[in-house]
């Protein structure tokens, strides 16, 4: 006999899990997730586990206000069994003529709902430190330091050409992969079930969804969910949908600070400056003697950022930096890149001056990443399709962890006929039919992305 189920799910990320557990806070029922591996263990599981509500585009600020929303419900439900932090993020500059232009813009995110824009200057003493545990009492909006001693007065181990910082405080961290799993459970317990089953095929009649194969089962659903993750766009081929999406590989590394140079309090802290790194003139002949990585020489983008990993007496620091493009079609294992972490290691340097003494004999640092699946203006694909039945929940690039409640309570709503937000119709894939967005998107500006 045929199984039957009337919601299937291909993806155990946290957009699939998170999905799976707001259809059941509609009522909805006989659900099933299907991953060929275990819950949250491909991109999920390497995530730098942060969230903020600062974005330059009104939509997305939206939707992630709402997810923290729904992230701030989970943690009162478990007793904050996930550890939701609002330490925050700071965005650090040594060039003290860019003041006009981070407040300019931090007045415009502010403007957009993200709260309001606090300066202090030297003098002030109005500035509320960050509580590094927790997420009641803390701030909205935004702080801007203005000078140094201000800045390391706060935040002593960053460098003394610090002359701004901006201090976005609903934001911070997270043990994501204790989220999803709770997620998960609370599903589990309403009555969704996991299989570790490859999805192979969809079975697609009068353009409506009837079924699904996994493996040489084929399993009858009038639902099907896309949160596929980097295979969303394989999975939308099996049903006939060009999915507008690409791959991107994002690198990270987890560094045995033993020389206690980073602060454990900090937030995740990015220099917000391009640079050329400090390398020393061995290093830069060396370089420069081969095309392939003469380029480390070149100017670098800004973007180099950590966050302490762990309780207080916790060595390890987590390091990151998008300098490069690697847009690449997902393949396993990831090809990293050997010289990622000293690059990062360098770049870092510029801004917390104590990581030079590792220059050169650094502790083996554990490197890995995952892919990031994207739309052209960085924006997800959350919603119905042309195939009946047939969902999208995914494109959430390097933000799933702080969108996966919005993303998957949106997705619940459009299956469960519920009440949209005023946000919904900006995350279909229906949207690049409009001529009016199509015209938006010629002109768009900055994605948002870290």
């Amino acid at each position: 006999m045929t199984r039957k189920f009337n919601i299937i799910i291909c993806g155990a990320g946290f957009a699939g899990v998170s999905a799976a557990y707001f259809l059941t806070q509609h009522g909805l029922t006989d659900i099933l997730i299907v991953d060929e591996r275990d819950p949250l263990s491909l991109t999920s599981s390497h995530s730098t586990e942060c969230y903020r509500n600062w974005w330059p585009d009104p939509q997305m600020l939206a939707l992630i206000n709402r997810s923290i929303d729904l992230m701030e419900g989970l943690a009162d439900a478990s007793n904050n069994v996930f550890k939701l932090n609002r330490r925050g993020y700071l965005y650090v500059s040594a060039n003290l003529a860019k003041f006009d232009a981070m407040k300019a813009r931090a007045e415009k995110i502010s403007a957009l709902g993200a709260g309001p824009l606090r300066i202090h200057t030297d003098a002030d003493s109005s500035y509320l430190p960050l509580h590094p545990d927790g997420y009641k009492d803390s701030p909205t909006g935004a702080d801007l330091l203005v000078g140094n001693r201000l800045i390391r007065s706060f935040f002593p181990c960053l460098t003394e050409d610090a002359a701004l910082a901006l201090h976005v405080r609903r934001a911070g961290w997270l043990d994501s992969v204790g989220m999803g799993m709770y997620l998960l459970e609370q599903a589990k317990k309403a009555g969704v079930k996991f299989e570790q089953a490859a999805v192979t095929g969809l079975d697609v009649e009068n353009d409506s969804i009837t079924g699904v194969h996994l493996g040489a089962e084929t399993v009858s659903t009038r639902i099907f969910v896309n949160a596929a993750g980097p295979f969303f766009k394989k999975l939308g081929q099996m049903a006939g949908l060009e999915l507008p999406v690409f791959t991107e590989l994002h690198q990270k590394v987890a560094f045995r600070d033993h020389l206690k140079t980073i602060g454990r309090d900090l937030p995740l802290t990015i220099w917000d400056d391009p640079q050329s790194l400090d390398w020393s003139d061995d290093e830069r002949s060396f370089l420069a003697e081969d095309d392939s990585t003469r380029w480390m020489l070149e100017p670098f983008p800004s973007g180099a950022h950590t966050r302490p990993d762990g309780g207080p007496d916790s060595p390890i620091a987590l390091m990151l930096w998008e300098y490069a493009e690697h847009r690449m079609e997902p393949v396993l294992p990831l090809p990293l890149d050997e010289n990622y972490p000293e690059i990062v290691l360098h770049g870092l340097g510029r801004m917390i001056p104590g990581l030079k003494k590792y220059y050169g004999h650094a502790p083996k640092p554990v490197q890995d990443g995952g892919w990031y699946t994207k739309t052209r203006e960085n924006r997800p694909l959350v919603g119905p399709t042309p195939v009946n039945g047939y969902f999208l929940c995914g494109a959430v690039s390097g933000y799933g962890v702080m969108s996966a409640c919005g993303v998957g309570d949106l997705l619940a709503r459009h299956i469960a006929g519920a009440q949209l937000p005023a946000y919904a119709s900006d995350f279909t894939l229906s949207r690049y039919a409009d001529p009016a967005y199509q015209e938006i998107l010629a002109n768009w500006g900055e994605s948002g992305q870290l």
